[in-house]
């Protein structure tokens, strides 16, 4: 990860310098990643609450099942990297998402750029101390697997291949539909959803 994703290079300038800004001002202590991660995360899934007063009845015929992956329905235990490389992608692909300029008029501006603004926050964050990481404690992951190996238990991982394809399933679904005032909608609710089980991982991270 030492470029920056290529979706947030295409972010609009103010997005990105409001962004930068932000997260000029707050401490980038990794020790502090659970809570900077419970907070934005919170914060995002407050903000889709907001950008919509209530689910249009007539999208009801349109929904669909995205599939999000198991392991994060399960709120199974995995390892502390796994969590926060999961969150990163999470992070990623929701950011994709929500540049897409296809929203015309479904939501309110100034609640969508929030929502970017928080998740292009996050992405440098766990950007910096996924590397910070990797440097300094690779042999203490390969220890904590080898406990895992030794104890007869299967070592915990959430796939970032499975995240990727659920977002792919959602991207697909908006082309579909042809980025439809439904389509939107639909997805909203979904990332919300998404949302509040990573944000329920945030206390897995706290107890690490």
């Amino acid at each position: 990860m030492s470029a920056e994703p290529d979706v947030i290079r295409k972010c609009t300038w103010p997005v990105c310098l409001v962004g930068l800004f932000v997260t000029g001002i707050l401490s980038l202590d990794c020790s502090l990643l659970d809570v900077h991660l419970r907070r934005v995360t919170w914060q995002n899934l407050s903000l889709l609450s907001r950008m919509s007063k209530s689910f249009p009845i007539e999208c009801l015929r349109e929904s669909k099942a995205f599939e999000l992956p198991q392991e994060i329905l399960s709120h199974t235990q995995p390892l502390t990297r796994d969590i926060k490389e999961a969150f990163y992608e999470m992070s990623r692909q929701a950011f994709h998402i929500f540049i897409q300029d296809t929203f015309k008029s479904t939501w309110e501006e100034k609640h969508l750029r929030q929502v970017q603004i928080g998740l292009d926050q996050q992405l440098q964050y766990l950007e910096q101390c996924l590397e910070e990481e990797e440097e300094e404690n690779e042999d203490m992951r390969e220890m904590a697997e080898d406990e895992w190996t030794q104890s007869g238990a299967p070592v915990p991982q959430l796939s970032n291949l499975e995240l990727r394809r659920y977002f792919n399933r959602i991207d697909r679904f908006l082309k579909d539909k042809k980025y439809s005032h439904c389509a939107w909608e639909i997805v909203r609710v979904e990332i919300r959803r998404c949302f509040y089980f990573f944000h329920k991982f945030t206390a897995l991270l706290r107890r690490k």
